[in-house]
């Protein structure tokens, strides 16, 4: 398939102070042939609690917009709105809230077919952007499934500055996790008859570098929240343009998946999990891990395993589970002997770290 005549891009990316409150002029001067269009929008109850006057304006804003609950981010909740939307001739939703929201939203709009603009609260990982919604299916088991990227991705730093630190780094472990998944693409690559498509693969570079190199140590600062969500906006359209998600998920996220769908009771944002699973994704590439290492202390990001209640026989038994949770996807881990007394030293290094 020729990706370069199959993706799409948003058309505006707006990170500005109070960007909420004239979300409608910033509509207006993006994509003026919805102004006045029917509007949805989507959030969770908690949240249009605690931003009761910010949504209620961006509702009047956008012609009385109706201000829908969501109580999970399932298959079937995207799917009843993206109903509601078709028989009420809905033509845009905007989704106001963390992954679970944008995720939801993001699929309604496209099964609707509906413009869908993006305003998250709190940057916890690249699925803002990106053309992949992860819902809960049956249970607890949750897919990730393909979906159009948003038309329009609006941030509030003020939003950002307010929202609890662990979920901005949550958004940087996922942005630095895109490290060892470039190096799984590359080896994919070079095991299949499968290409590295390089603008996606400089992208996500790009995102990757951004954050690692930054100059800005404070997480609160407007030059940090502008560059971390340009991060992850980079890394959904590397995942767009390359057709998949490869270019921002590697063996790292395979270790991440292996505690959602095998150890549901540890407590970590997908982020953090990824963060945590890049340093030994690290070591099993022959990379150093030196520089995730000081990187993460930099920032205060916790990836000791005993933090979240993760084992030495846990930890140990995740990696043999993450090979398997993907079938198909080829990466480090096809290539890796598990030894148990190397998986305890890089548990008790990261202990001791």
């Amino acid at each position: 398939m020729n990706q370069h005549t199959r993706f799409n891009l948003p058309i505006c990316l707006a990170v500005e102070e109070d960007a909420f409150f004239h979300s409608d002029e910033i509509v207006r001067r993006y994509i003026p042939e919805i102004t006045g269009q029917k509007t949805i929008i989507v959030s969770e109850q908690f949240l249009i609690d605690i931003y009761q006057e910010k949504i209620s304006d961006i509702s009047s804003d956008f012609g009385g917009a109706e201000i829908v609950a969501i109580t999970s981010a399932s298959f079937d909740q995207a799917v009843s709105i993206a109903k509601k939307v078709c028989i009420e001739d809905i033509k845009v939703i905007i989704g106001i809230g963390g992954g679970r929201v944008l995720d939801t939203a993001k699929y309604a709009a496209h099964i609707s077919k509906a413009v869908y603009i993006c305003m998250p609260t709190s940057l916890s990982n690249d699925s803002l952007a990106s053309p992949f919604s992860v819902l809960e299916t049956e249970g607890m088991t949750r897919k990730t499934i393909a979906c159009k990227i948003p038309t329009a991705i609006i941030v509030d730093t003020n939003m950002i500055i307010a929202a609890p630190v662990g979920q901005t780094l949550s958004g940087i472990g996922d942005t630095i996790a895109k490290h060892t998944a470039l190096f799984d693409w590359k080896l994919c690559a070079a095991k299949t008859s499968s290409n590295v498509e390089d603008f996606a693969y400089a992208l996500a570079r790009m995102s990757y570098d951004s954050v690692y190199h930054c100059d800005e140590k404070d997480l609160k600062s407007r030059v940090f929240i502008r560059i971390l969500s340009r991060a992850l906006v980079m890394g959904g359209l590397a995942m767009e343009i390359a057709g998949s998600s490869r270019p921002c998920s590697g063996s790292e996220h395979l270790f991440a998946h292996a505690i959602e769908e095998y150890y549901p009771r540890i407590k970590i944002s997908h982020g953090l999990a990824v963060a945590m699973g890049s340093i030994p994704a690290c070591i099993f590439q022959q990379q150093t891990p030196e520089g995730l290492i000081s990187f993460f202390h930099t920032y205060g990001l916790d990836f000791n395993p005993q933090t979240y209640g993760i084992t030495e026989d846990i930890f140990a038994d995740l990696w043999l589970k993450a090979r398997n949770v993907r079938p198909g996807r080829i990466s480090i881990l096809s290539e890796t002997e598990y030894d148990r007394s190397q998986l305890n030293d890089i548990y008790n290094r990261m202990v001791e770290s």
